[in-house]
């Protein structure tokens, strides 16, 4: 298990059994954590999703803090969900997704769904969808979820973006 799924996991199970934040101890990080990026946590029980909250943007000081943070969001947080319960924690699988740098992008034939996340930007509004996901397999339906999670209507004008992700499982 690579050590972001593990802190991701033990960073659940910490706040849902004992009501506490797992303490970041910085001087015991691999390199890798203490990079700053943003980072996606998604909770699935039996391959449904339970939960999925990250940033687009680094936060907080690295990695390890930023997975924290979005672990016990995804947990707790995530408004499609009623928070994890303690009978469930042996039964979720946790992915977690570090984001590259977003590009701009200027036109729907540079995405790939399968390969780049997409932010979609419209006047303050944001909506991101990550990449490789089941059943979205069109630059178009990629681009139509993150429009309707931004509330950006379909045909407004907006401004494409794509990112890579480092994905663990």
């Amino acid at each position: 298990m690579h050590a972001l799924v593990k802190l991701a996991k033990e960073t659940v199970e910490c706040y849902i059994r004992e009501h506490r934040i797992l303490e970041i101890k910085e001087d015991e990080l691999i390199p890798e954590l203490k990079a700053r990026a943003g980072v996606f946590i998604c909770l699935k029980i039996k391959g449904d999703l339970r939960g999925c909250i990250g940033t687009f943007q680094p936060t907080e000081p690295t990695i390890a803090h930023e997975a924290v943070r979005n672990a016990i969001s995804a947990a707790t947080h995530d408004p499609r969900f009623p928070p994890v319960r303690i009978d469930e924690l042996d039964t979720i699988e946790y992915t977690v997704d570090v984001l590259l740098p977003p590009e701009p992008v200027q036109s729907m034939s540079e995405l790939d769904p399968a390969r780049y996340g997409v932010i979609v930007k419209s006047g303050g509004k944001r909506g991101l969808l990550l990449p490789d996901l089941e059943g979205v397999d069109t630059p178009e339906y990629q681009v139509s979820i993150a429009r309707q999670k931004a509330g950006i209507p379909a045909g407004a004008p907006v401004e494409l973006f794509r990112f890579e992700v480092k994905r663990y499982h």
